[in-house]
């Protein structure tokens, strides 16, 4: 057993640290241009993001769509993420994680717009869609279709549950003592509970929970930035300068050199925003709305959001607190360079820290439940998915109580399975994506 980890674990390194980085990152370069910098259309997307939803519709409305995206994308890689990359990639990674989402808008923006043209819908008149449709539908490429749905699952009950609970977990014991056990079964409690009204009751939480979490944590970012004012206009400058040269940095992380920052800051963009993984489109395509390009608009605003904005602002609160503070982060795990920035709020700091970790890993349980269900819906029809939704609520206890080493090198090996079948979509039909964008858009 020991060798085949080993063999996934080299093999896993081996495709992330060349192949899936080119392959991610032009594709983002290539739509972008041939797509006009689509990101131009960003105001839009969020205008549309909010406005009202068509009437008499089936399926979530494009806001609860984008709130289940987001769910699933803003997770503990926005705090812990950001901190490694930083520790190991030096401050000029953040400039590199930042253009990585921008980037990424226009590739989350080709693949939403496929998964609304190729949807269906089922018996109740319930839209179903995402990449395997695609492929399926599109591409008449079935086995493609199954290997990513296979994938999707697994990821599933990896990065999706039991990898999210493990830090519910981990967070509510750096604060107190409790069982472990009653941990990942109240962790099941409340995402079975949410599971059982569907996608209407999974996008109502998300709707409500998105937003939320995300404010509730950015107030702490946001008075961190004020009060490290000072410091900012040096911070900028060093994210910038470090992203062209291995210059040395305070608190003991040099950046040993810009291909390595370049490397993580590229690795953890497209970590945390998912754009072109083929996750986000199976949330853009329960949507009501008839107009692929409109769904495309909305759901590119997910990357901007997650990546853009909160892991950019995570990353100057890091870098200025190092500067106005460098002899707190001396000997201090690489993780852990968030969570000393919050300890350095007047009160309750590495609580709030702690408080959004979790928010922020029970959304991913919620939108990621979802993404399994597509794919199992997908392979073995509607009656599959409630023993699918035990397994998960399984996975979500056991996240709690085991270890799990082994969960990141196969997480993702399995999110460049998801990776490859997606992109093959969207190079392949790259014609009709700029064909159809292009003369919609010209109606706006």
């Amino acid at each position: 057993m020991q060798v085949i980890f080993s063999w996934i674990d080299s093999f896993t390194n081996f495709l992330w640290a060349c192949p899936m980085l080119f392959l991610l990152a032009g594709t983002h370069l290539y739509f972008t241009l041939r797509l006009g910098v689509i990101q131009k259309y960003l105001p839009r997307g969020i205008r549309l993001s909010f406005s009202k939803s068509e009437p008499n519709g089936e399926g979530v409305s494009p806001y609860g769509a984008l709130s289940t995206a987001l769910a699933a994308t803003i997770g503990t890689g926005n705090i812990i993420g950001i901190s490694t990359a930083i520790a190991i990639g030096g401050p000029g990674a953040v400039f590199w994680c930042w253009l990585t989402g921008l980037l990424g808008i226009a590739t989350c923006y080709g693949e939403c717009f496929l998964s609304v043209s190729w949807r269906i819908r089922n018996k109740e008149g319930h839209y179903m869609g995402g990449p395997m449709y695609v492929l399926k539908n599109g591409l008449h490429k079935k086995w493609l279709a199954i290997l990513f749905s296979l994938a999707a699952i697994l990821a599933s009950f990896g990065m999706g549950s039991s990898v999210q609970s493990h830090s519910i977990c981990s967070a509510i014991l750096s604060h107190i003592t409790i069982s472990p056990h009653i941990i990942g079964m109240a962790a099941a409690l409340l995402a079975g509970f949410v599971m059982l009204g569907g996608v209407r009751q999974i996008s109502s939480i998300c709707t409500f929970l998105v937003p939320f979490m995300s404010l509730f944590y950015l107030a702490g970012c946001f008075y961190l930035l004020y009060a490290n004012r000072s410091f900012l206009p040096d911070a900028f400058s060093i994210i910038i300068r470090s992203a062209f040269s291995g210059k040395a940095f305070a608190g003991g992380f040099t950046g040993t050199a810009v291909m390595l920052g370049i490397r993580t800051g590229i690795s953890r963009g497209l970590f945390t925003n998912e754009a072109g993984l083929g996750s986000i489109p199976m949330a853009a395509a329960c949507a009501r709305t008839s107009s692929p390009v409109t769904q495309g608009l909305i759901s590119m605003t997910g990357p901007f959001w997650d990546t853009v904005v909160i892991c950019a602002v995570t990353g100057l609160v890091i870098v200025s607190s190092i500067l106005k503070n460098p002899q707190a982060y001396t000997e201090i795990p690489i993780d852990s360079l968030c969570l000393t920035a919050f300890s350095q709020l007047p009160f309750w700091g590495t609580e709030i820290l702690s408080l959004s970790l979790i928010l922020f890993a029970f959304a991913t349980i919620l939108g990621w439940c979802y993404y399994g269900e597509c794919a199992v819906r997908f392979l073995a029809g509607e009656r599959a998915t409630k023993a699918y939704q035990v397994l998960y609520l399984v996975s979500v206890y056991l996240g709690a109580v085991v270890s799990l080493e082994r969960v990141w090198g196969i997480s993702d090996l399995l999110n460049a399975c998801m990776a490859l079948p997606n992109l093959a979509c969207l190079w392949l039909l790259r014609k009709k994506i700029i064909t159809e964008t292009r003369r919609e858009l010209k109606k706006i």
